[in-house]
């Protein structure tokens, strides 16, 4: 593997290691709790941190590959892209394991396609750069960043729907 993309997919891992640890224990109920006060349940969480891997570390590193579909169903990208609104009503969604199922399917091609790719183009500029980064390089730095971020509302959700803290 190219040294620079060791400590991104070091990061991304950490990160799912720890997203992990957070949904382990939750029973299916839990997974759309919606406390009184909050506005996301965990199931928009992990759906919206498996949809974000996708884009951040295959679609825009290396573009959409066949059997990348297969991966994920285009109707999660729709269900719980940026800009959507969780809903309460747990009939739009999939089951907490399926969106499980799908956070694995994803980072286990995120794990196998990273150390593959040839990294010579990763600083060059996105043709649709994002507000926070630029390249392909920093793409794969910020999906840990942004999975810890929602790692966090998880955390946060297991505290309102009664769960112990895991760490």
């Amino acid at each position: 593997m190219q040294n620079i993309l060791e400590i991104p997919l070091q990061k991304i891992c950490s990160a799912r290691e720890y997203t992990l640890s957070l949904l382990e224990d939750l029973e299916p109920e839990d997974w759309f709790r919606m406390p009184q006060e909050g506005v996301t349940h965990i199931a928009w969480q992990a759906g919206h941190i498996a949809m974000a891997q996708f884009r951040l570390c295959l679609e825009r590193l290396r573009n959409l590959q066949p059997g990348d579909w297969d991966l994920i169903p285009k109707e999660f990208l729709k269900s719980f892209g940026k800009g959507t609104t969780p809903s309460a009503d747990r009939s739009l969604y999939p089951e907490g394991t399926e969106i499980l199922a799908v956070m694995c399917r994803v980072h286990e091609a995120v794990r196998i396609e990273v150390p593959k790719y040839a990294a010579t183009d990763l600083t060059t500029p996105l043709r649709n750069p994002h507000p926070i980064f630029k390249t392909k390089l920093e793409a794969l730095s910020f999906c840990a960043q942004h999975e810890m971020l929602h790692a966090g509302q998880i955390g946060l959700l297991r505290r309102l729907i009664g769960k112990s803290p895991v760490r």
